[in-house]
C-alpha cells in the first residue's frame, strides 16, 4: 500500500511538471514585444531557455523538477516553515509548491506568491549601480495581473486558503509578511535591487536545513552581485550549487546545540 501511495504521488507530481511547462502540448515561444512565435523546442523548454506562449512557468523542466525535490527534502525532513516564490509570472513554479504540499497532504504550510503583478519596475542605478541598464519594465509580457495568477491555480484545483498572495514591491510587502518561518524561498526578481530585498526580508527567516532557490544566479549579474553581497556581508557560508545554465541553491546549515537538538 505504501509503495502504491508513492507511486501516484509521483505519477501526479511529474505529470504537473509536464503541464506547468507544457511539454504535453508543446506551446510555441514568444519572442518579446513581438508577435511572432518560435517553434517548440523540446530542448530549450527543458532548460527554461524559452518564454512560451501558454505554459504557466518559464523556469524549466530542470529548475522545475529541483523545486519539487527542494519541497519534497524539507518535507521528508521535517523542515519547519511555509514556502514562497518571490517573483512568481503567471505562477507555475508556486503552483507546484503547492502541489507537492497537496501530494503529501500537507495542510498545516502555506504558500506566499510576492509580486507586483504588473512587471518588473525600472532600474534605480543611483542606488543599485548594478541595476544599470537593466530596463525589464518594457516587457508587457513579463507583467501577469493577480486575477490571471489566480486563476491559474485555480484551474488545478490548488486554489485554497493555504495559498497567498503579496501584491506591491518586495520592499514594501516582504518586511511585514505575517510568516515567521520559511523551509524554501524562491527568489526570481532579475535586479539586484529586487533580489537584495527579499535576501534581507526572508533570509533570517529560513529554517535550518530550509532551501534557498536563486532563479537567474547565472544569467544576470546584478542579480549574483546581490546574492554575493549579502552572503559576504551576513557571514553565510553555505557552498552555492548550480541547478542549471541559470539557476543555483544552496541549503541552510542545520546546526546542533550542547545536547544535540537541531537550532
Amino acid at each position: 500500500m505504501a509503495s502504491d501511495v508513492r507511486e501516484l504521488r509521483a505519477l501526479y507530481l511529474d505529470t504537473m511538471e509536464k503541464i506547468l511547462c507544457n511539454s504535453i502540448y508543446r506551446d510555441p515561444s514568444f519572442i518579446p514585444n513581438q508577435t511572432a512565435h518560435a517553434p517548440y523546442d523540446s530542448e530549450l523548454r527543458e532548460h527554461g531557455k524559452d518564454w512560451p506562449v501558454h505554459a504557466h512557468t518559464m523556469i524549466g523542466l530542470r529548475r522545475l523538477r529541483h523545486l519539487r525535490e527542494c519541497v519534497e527534502t524539507v518535507l521528508q525532513d521535517g523542515v519547519p516553515g511555509d514556502l514562497i516564490e518571490a517573483g512568481v509570472w503567471r505562477g507555475g513554479a508556486s503552483i507546484m509548491m503547492r502541489a507537492v504540499l497537496a501530494a503529501y497532504g500537507v495542510r498545516d504550510r502555506l504558500v506566499w506568491l510576492a509580486d507586483s503583478f504588473c512587471g518588473l519596475p525600472p532600474p534605480n542605478p543611483e542606488r543599485y549601480p548594478h541595476d544599470l541598464g537593466m530596463h525589464f519594465e518594457g516587457f508587457s509580457d513579463l507583467a501577469v495581473p493577480l486575477d490571471v495568477v489566480k486563476d491559474n491555480f485555480e484551474r488545478y484545483g490548488l486554489l485554497d486558503e493555504s495559498v497567498r498572495f503579496l501584491p506591491g514591491l518586495f520592499a514594501q510587502t516582504l518586511v511585514g509578511i505575517p510568516s515567521s518561518r520559511f523551509a524554501v524561498i524562491r527568489l526570481d526578481g532579475d535586479l539586484y535591487e529586487s533580489t537584495i530585498d527579499s535576501l534581507d526580508a526572508l533570509y533570517p527567516k529560513l529554517a535550518p536545513g530550509g532551501f534557498a532557490v536563486i532563479d537567474d544566479y547565472g544569467v544576470y549579474p546584478a542579480c549574483r552581485a546581490a546574492v554575493d553581497d549579502y552572503r559576504d556581508r551576513n557571514g553565510v557560508v553555505e557552498p552555492i550549487h548550480d541547478i542549471d545554465w541559470a539557476g543555483a541553491f544552496w541549503r541552510k546549515s542545520r546546526r546542533r546545540d550542547a545536547r544535540g537538538v537541531v537550532a
